[in-house]
């Protein structure tokens, strides 16, 4: 039963393209994977970042080198995505 004060808690599971999305109710913070428990696996993660947990990166343009993207080639706009 849901009531008008009742804050949502939770997590919502939502299934597209092979892919599992696990969102938090609460933040709205979501992450995807294969499976449920991987699904789960990444949004922990990223709840522990949105709350603030996790180590700062040093050096931006060498993590994005690391992962095989070039800073250079990277668009500088920063207007929202339209979904926010």
């Amino acid at each position: 039963m849901k009531t008008d004060d009742a804050t949502d808690t939770g997590v919502e599971f939502t299934y597209e393209n092979g892919l599992v999305t696990a969102r938090d109710l609460e933040t709205g913070v979501a992450a995807s994977g294969d499976s449920k428990a991987a699904a789960l696996a990444m949004l922990a993660d990223a709840l522990l970042l949105h709350e603030g947990g996790g180590e700062p990166i040093e050096d931006p343009d060498a993590f994005l080198r690391e992962l095989d993207i070039e800073p250079s080639e990277l668009d500088e706009d920063e207007t929202p995505p339209p979904w926010l």
